[in-house]
Order: structure tokens, then C-alpha cells, then sequence
């Protein structure tokens, strides 16, 4: 059943869940859903918090949110929890670690896991950012799962994409070889309370690192700011700088472009999404698939064999049931 209200928590709760199943049935509500909304869509601003495990995201999200509801705006946040390969479960604690914005009615927090999809960020998130707009919230905030280096995936989500970096974290001069800063749009060094001084040479490390790996496309390196979640110190300026940023792409038409490129790099995800489901549910794989991961295990053999094998399977025309296989294994 496609929820009509999306204005209350309850509907809106719905229909992401409906979003985030693997039921195929689901998945053909959901999309139909996203079709009639997509009008709807578009006004908010999209940010993107990203940062490694310990910086204070949660803390951030909690208290920058508490600022933005206290100017009026309804703020929506898709915190993406890490999903563990061993048991396949998520905490899905964010609401606990948000104490202020879970309780405040001008917003939302959803938290989903992460599942088996890398780039910091959720399978279905865009679908979540998407009727979180349609439902009416000035921002949508996605925490991503904060692994480091691979999350840029979320980039290709939100308008504007915001690293929380550490104080004596002894990575300035490491950030130029990390990934998330070849595509952040505003880089904060948060607890600067902390440690002023160590937040200093944070700001000009970074400063310098950012320099050096400018956009190539001619834009200014992203800004650093020095914040505290804790306190709220540089926050409100936090927010003024979004804005002007944001609406700076717009008049240049940068924003227009990049949310064109990421509708792309959507097409591309569910594509490649569901070519993933066809070879997983083509019965000449599964037919021989246990017994192909057996001999990769065993080391009988090599795993590139093996693949090209497995995806020559859906070239070839079907094969009578007692037909003999031509695994090279």
C-alpha cells in the first residue's frame, strides 16, 4: 500500500520503508511512488556530512539541526549506520545520539543501514532524500557511515558536501591522498574548543592541502572553518556559508549541472543494480554457482576465471536441463 500523507511521520516512515525492501513488489510501489512525488522535488537544500568514526558527526548533526529548526526551517536526517559482515545487522542508534533534533517536532531522522553498498551512504538514500523534499523539509542532512577514504558515493547525492575533520589527528598532510577531499565542498575542524592552537594548524594543513588539489574546473578550493558541536562556536557562520555557496551554484548553474550528473549516476546504480538481480536469478547460474565458489575456495581455480565463465553463462543461448557444462573447473 503506497502511503498518501507524506506530511506526518508515520506516512513519511512508510514510504521509505517501502523504499528500502527488496520485495519486488515493494520496489514497483516504491517506484511508481517516486514518479508522482518527483514534482514535489528539488527545493530543498541537500547536505552531505561525512568524517571518520570519532570526529562528532552525530553531535554536529544534533546541534547544527537544533540551530536550523530554531530559524524556522524542518530539517530531515538520513543517518546511514555501518552494517557488520559478520552478523549482517546495525545499531541504528542515531536517533539516541541526537537527543535534541529527535525530540524536536520541526524534524526527522531516519536511520538505515548501510548494507553491502560502499561509498558511505544506502542503497535507497536518494529515494529517502526524495520523499523527505516531497514531504515538505527545507533540508535534508544524509550522516554517512563514516569509513574514511571510500565515501564518496554521498557526493553524488547532495548539493553541498561537508568533511568533519579532527584537531592533532596527525592527517593534514595525509588529507591530500584522501579521496573525500578531492570532492568536499566545505571542510570544518570540529572541537576547536578543545584545542585552539591545534585547531590552527589543522585549518592552515588543510588550507594548504586543499590548495594544491584545487577543482579542475577553475572553482575556489573548498573553505575550512574551525566549529565545536559541543558548543555551537562557528555554526550559525557554518550555515551562512552553505547558503552562499549553494546559492552561488545556482546563479552560475553548477547546481543545475551536478544534480543532472548525479540523476545519471542514478540511472547508471540502478542499471548495474539490476543487472546484479537478472545474473543472481538467471537459473544457468545458480545451477552451477556452488559448485563454481567451491573450486575458487579450494584454489582449483582463479577467480577471474571463474567470473568470465559465470557471466558467459547469460551470452549463451539456454542450454537443454541435461546439456554438460563447459566450466573450465
Amino acid at each position: 500500500m503506497i502511503p498518501e500523507d507524506l506530511t506526518s511521520r508515520a506516512g513519511l516512515s512508510r514510504a521509505i520503508t517501502l523504499a528500502e525492501s527488496s520485495r519486488r513488489d515493494h520496489q514497483l510501489a516504491a517506484r511508481r511512488l517516486i514518479s508522482q512525488i518527483m514534482p514535489l522535488t528539488g527545493k530543498a537544500c541537500r547536505l552531505g556530512v561525512t568524517g571518520v568514526p570519532g570526529v562528532g558527526k552525530s553531535t554536529f548533526i544534533d546541534t547544527f539541526g537544533s540551530l536550523l529548526t530554531s530559524r524556522g526551517m524542518r530539517v530531515a536526517v538520513l543517518a546511514i549506520d555501518p552494517t557488520s559482515r559478520r552478523s549482517g545487522g546495525s545499531i541504528l542508534g542515531d536517533k539516541t545520539r541526537m537527543a535534541n533534533l529527535s525530540m524536536d517536532p520541526r524534524a526527522f531522522i531516519r536511520p538505515s543501514p548501510a548494507g553491502d553498498t560502499l561509498g558511505g551512504a544506502a542503497a535507497r538514500t536518494r529515494e529517502a532524500m526524495l520523499l523527505c523534499e516531497a514531504a515538505g523539509f527545507d533540508v535534508v542532512i544524509v550522516e554517512t557511515v563514516g569509513v574514511g577514504q571510500s565515501e564518496t558515493m554521498v557526493s553524488d547525492m547532495v548539493d553541498i558536501l561537508l568533511a568533519l575533520m579532527l584537531p592533532n589527528a596527525g592527517d593534514e598532510l595525509q588529507g591530500i591522498k584522501k579521496g573525500i577531499l578531492e570532492v568536499v565542498d566545505i571542510l570544518a575542524v570540529n572541537k576547536c574548543d578543545l584545542d585552539r592552537k591545534a585547531a590552527e594548524r589543522a585549518r592552515s594543513g588543510y588550507e594548504t592541502a586543499l590548495h594544491l588539489m584545487a577543482p579542475a574546473d577553475g572553482a575556489a578550493p573548498a573553505p575550512v572553518r574551525l566549529i565545536s558541536a559541543q558548543t555551537g562556536e562557528g555554526l550559525d557562520e557554518l550555515w551562512d556559508l552553505t547558503v552562499r555557496m549553494r546559492a552561488a551554484a545556482d546563479t552560475s548553474g553548477r547546481l543545475q549541472r551536478r544534480r543532472a550528473l548525479q540523476q545519471v549516476r542514478w540511472l547508471e546504480a540502478l542499471v548495474a543494480e539490476g543487472l546484479q538481480r537478472r545474473f543472481e536469478a538467471d537459473p544457468r547460474v545458480t545451477a552451477c554457482l556452488k559448485d563454481v565458489r567451491k573450486d575458487v575456495e579450494e584454489g582449483r581455480t582463479p577467480a577471474s576465471a571463474a567470473a568470465d565463465y559465470l557471466l558467459s553463462l547469460t551470452d549463451e543461448p539456454a542450454r537443454a536441463p541435461d546439456e554438460p557444462s563447459s566450466f573450465p573447473g
